[in-house]
């Protein structure tokens, strides 16, 4: 009989199918002979005491369609794996899903990356686990503080704890009146916290996606560049990606984080590197995987699946 996979997504006519890493895993799934499930969070339930889902089975996935059955009602214990790979933001719903999650953990589910770890550490925050790899950094809804952290660093970028995908990302390059209005609205009139870091040039040289798979450090990278005049190299943002072998500073620097990470029921996480600096660990639904396929061949929602 064959294993059952659960994947938590957001809704499958959502998906980019050239881009999207889920749906990566979900091909690879399929190859190595697992009998796979979709649903989002909202099909999650608790019943008579057992968390459920109401799942579509997925009978083929490629870049081109993903192809399903009607959905089924079924306990999450009948499930090998169920991998949580919603999108931010973490707001109520994804907690929510979590605690869901949570539960199936302690019925016996295998539930990756776990979901108490994604709760407990936020994406942006998690990197200050690792403080000696960090930029300068400010956490903070104060706009005095921030400005202060502005005068003693020049150039600085604001963003939310919450963002993804390059979105209210600022740079600033002065603190005069227009940078303090985009201060009060990204911290809500001063009470969201948000994070402030001094500016880091090497980002013209790109925006680095590290894979972390079952601790290890994946073999090839994403270099996600700015074009044009902006400073963003996300993807979502206009960057371009290119593949790059994995640097010693980023292999080692990866090794040790995967050690954490694993300690933390967390096999699948991305971490962000700028020269030789730490911006962010993504370990909720982190992408690049399709794209470092696409242009080197190696493939490591392959390297992910076929080591469950």
């Amino acid at each position: 009989m064959k294993k059952k996979i659960l994947f938590v997504t957001d809704v499958l006519d959502e998906l980019d199918l050239k881009k999207d890493t889920s749906v990566l895993m979900m091909e690879e799934s399929l190859i190595h002979g697992f009998d796979i499930y979709q649903c989002e969070m909202n099909k999650l339930y608790v019943e008579n005491k057992q968390v459920k889902a109401f799942a579509k089975r997925i009978t083929s996935a490629s870049i081109k369609k993903i192809e399903f059955e009607e959905s089924i009602e079924s306990s999450l214990k009948e499930y090998s794996y169920c991998f949580m790979r919603k999108d931010p933001p973490v707001d109520e719903n994804y907690i929510n899903t979590l605690h869901l999650l949570s539960l199936a953990k302690e019925q016996g589910v295998s539930v990756f990356n776990d979901p108490l770890s994604i709760k407990e550490f936020n994406e942006k925050v998690f990197a200050l686990h690792f403080s000696k790899y960090i930029p300068k950094t400010l956490i903070s809804s104060e706009i005095k503080k921030i400005e202060k952290f502005f005068n003693e660093n020049g150039q600085i970028i604001v963003k939310p704890l919450d963002g993804m995908g390059g979105k209210s990302i600022y740079k600033l390059d002065k603190m005069d009146e227009s940078e303090k209005t985009i201060l009060k609205e990204i911290t809500n009139n001063e009470t969201t916290q948000i994070i402030s870091q001094e500016f880091i040039k090497e980002i013209y040289d790109g925006d680095f996606r590290v894979l972390i798979i079952h601790g290890k450090p994946f073999i090839k990278t994403l270099a996600r560049i700015p074009q044009g005049n902006s400073f963003k190299g996300n993807l979502a943002a206009g960057g371009k990606g290119v593949v790059k072998d994995i640097t010693e500073f980023q292999h080692n620097l990866a090794s040790e984080i995967g050690n954490f990470l694993m300690q933390k029921g967390i096999n699948f996480a991305g971490i962000d590197v700028i020269g030789e600096y730490l911006t962010e660990i993504n370990i909720t639904s982190p992408t690049c995987a399709r794209q470092i396929l696409d242009q080197s061949g190696m493939n490591a929602a392959k390297e992910y699946i076929k080591n469950l």
